[in-house]
């Protein structure tokens, strides 16, 4: 099974996305690889460096060897790489096939909401594969029940499915579809997709419910009623072209992101081909 990939940079955040990688990679039987970027400053010495290096071996190693212990199935093992983390992340994930990326977030307040300043958001837009992100605090021992996709009127919208429904099969989850409604005139084309999703988590035995809201403010509308129902994760996708979305924030997955409390798995559109054929 390809291994899953999580970010450390020591602290609670990346601990608490550490202890779910372990119960996911328990369920899919899967490794960890868990990674460390040293980044070359100027204002370090080699000296100082090398230091820092040795702490990190030292610290990783610890981290391995205690959750090592939870891992039913697979390992979990440890790499240093050089240069900015999100590219050296991205790196790893492309170079060992991984299944996903696992990383956490400490979410963003003031100027990071409209300026990329989250690591998080990074790793996403570079990642090669599905990120599942985790806000530190979040209760990873809560079992994961409900799921919810957001559906709306877009090319890409349905691709978020099938990662949704494997998903829920892993955990034994329920799927919750939210259709949101922009324009009324498109209230047809809605209820298409929420019914092709529904024959999709019927042919796989997944469990599920829909509603369709309408919605002025998307990430807001998700967040509401993932609150509402007790959502345990949200499955979404990035939705704009990766070049694109490095030069300008504001978009419905970074801040989905940045403000939810539950983990959020992200989808590369470009990571699922020929979905529409599938749902």
């Amino acid at each position: 099974m390809k291994p899953i990939i999580v970010g450390t940079d020591f602290s609670e955040g990346s601990y608490m996305a550490l202890e779910l990688a372990v119960d996911v990679a328990n369920r899919l039987g899967c490794d960890i690889i868990l990674i460390w970027a040293r980044r070359e400053k100027l204002l370090f010495s080699d000296e100082q460096l090398d230091i820092m290096t040795n702490l990190a071996k030292d610290k990783l190693q610890e981290l391995c060897d205690k959750y090592q212990g939870s891992m039913t199935k697979g390992h979990i093992r440890w790499q240093i790489t050089n240069g900015k983390v999100a590219p050296a992340i991205a790196v790893t994930a492309q170079r060992e096939l991984a299944t996903m990326i696992i990383i956490g977030t400490n979410g963003a307040s003031g100027f990071e909401k409209y300026w990329i300043g989250s690591q998080a958001v990074r790793i996403v837009q570079d990642s090669p594969c599905p990120v599942l992100t985790v806000r530190q605090g979040y209760d990873f021992h809560k079992k994961l029940e409900r799921i919810v996709v957001p559906l709306r009127v877009n090319a890409n919208s349905r691709q978020k499915v099938p990662p949704a429904a494997s998903m829920a099969k892993v955990f034994g989850s329920e799927v919750h579809i939210l259709g949101l409604l922009d324009l009324k005139e498109e209230e047809g084309t809605l209820r298409t997709y929420v019914q092709q999703s529904i024959d999709f988590f019927e042919r796989e035995n997944v469990a599920y419910k829909f509603e369709i809201r309408p919605y002025s403010d998307y990430s807001d509308t998700v967040l509401a009623y993932a609150d509402e129902i007790k959502a345990d994760l949200l499955v979404i996708n990035t939705e704009q072209d990766r070049f694109i979305s490095q030069i300008f924030l504001g978009t419905n997955a970074q801040q989905i992101v940045h403000k939810s409390q539950i983990p959020v798995l992200c989808i590369h559109p470009e990571d699922y081909i020929d979905v529409a054929a599938k749902v």
